[in-house]
């Protein structure tokens, strides 16, 4: 597991040890991804949890219900506004030291929204990747070009549904962008599993992942009664057309500042009706019948 403990001293000061920064980096290059431990303050965490958890709700009770693939993961927006807006969220400093070192000059979060694993048929995704490369047939994967940055608002098991993820599969070619479609030929995942199975890591409250856009990874099955929240926001390198950015409230645009992170977004006077935002993806009330486990 590419597991780093921050300790409460860089935590504190809010800059990340070398050691710990270039361990970060490597396992990100390497594998597709890490996760980051105590690095966001748990008494925000809580207040953001009740907030999405109030709100879950609005979301299911749709008629056109945000799910992702099936009903056992939902597209769960939190509050774009204050008094729900942190910077151990939006703009950590350990985070964003590790991301600024793979993307460089430039980096920028043009995303912010979350999904959330449902006790809901039991259902899981199937493995994907969120992008593909940027072109297809490489003989060699591309320098990273996206990462994405969750927040688990709850500890993450693989009871309440910890994320599969397919270590070092950002670096495989054979999905590219122009395919059209982001999910993994079973055939090719029966090929990765004998040389590297997937994992579903457990994820302690208080931690951030940062992992490769390109990464094969699927949502998995919440055996539990209490909803998984995770946010989920995306940081780019500078080049990249983020022309679906979030929206956030004018009166909130200092709270984004800061001398590294740029954040992509459409700051408006309000309101912001995030509740009725995110549409489905992949879903057809006809296949939510009994599906096997990858």
């Amino acid at each position: 597991m590419n597991t780093i403990l921050i300790s409460g001293d860089e935590v504190q000061c809010g800059r990340i040890s070398p050691d710990h920064l270039a361990d970060a980096v490597l396992a990100v290059k390497t594998d597709g991804y890490v996760i980051l431990q105590n690095v966001v303050d748990l008494d925000q965490i809580a207040l953001l949890r009740d907030k999405m958890l109030a709100d879950l709700p609005a979301f299911i009770a749709r008629s056109d219900a945000p799910y992702n693939f099936n009903k056992s993961n939902i597209q769960h927006d939190p509050p774009p506004f204050s008094p729900y807006l942190f910077r151990d969220i939006l703009v950590n400093e350990i985070v964003i030291a590790v991301t600024y070192q793979v993307l460089g000059n430039g980096v920028k979060n043009g995303y912010y929204s979350g999904n959330t694993a449902l006790n809901a048929g039991g259902l899981r995704q199937p493995a994907h990747a969120d992008v593909g490369q940027l072109w297809p047939n490489l003989s060699a994967a591309t320098p990273a070009f996206g990462l994405v940055v969750n927040v688990p608002l709850v500890d993450v098991t693989p009871e309440n549904g910890s994320t599969e993820l397919w270590p070092g599969t950002h670096l495989d070619t054979s999905i590219a962008m122009q395919a059209g479609d982001i999910k993994v030929d079973p055939v090719q995942l029966e090929a990765q599993r004998a040389i590297l199975p997937p994992i579903q890591p457990n994820i302690p409250v208080g931690s951030v992942v940062i992992r490769d856009i390109r990464m094969w990874h699927a949502g998995m099955p919440n055996h539990t009664p209490i909803p998984r929240i995770m946010i989920a926001m995306i940081h780019w390198v500078s080049w990249w057309n983020d022309n679906d950015v979030p929206c956030f409230l004018e009166a909130d645009r200092e709270f984004f500042k800061h001398a590294v992170l740029r954040t992509s977004a459409h700051f408006v006077k309000g309101p912001i009706d995030y509740t009725n935002k995110s549409e489905s993806y992949d879903y057809r009330e006809e296949d939510q019948g009994p599906r096997t486990k990858q």
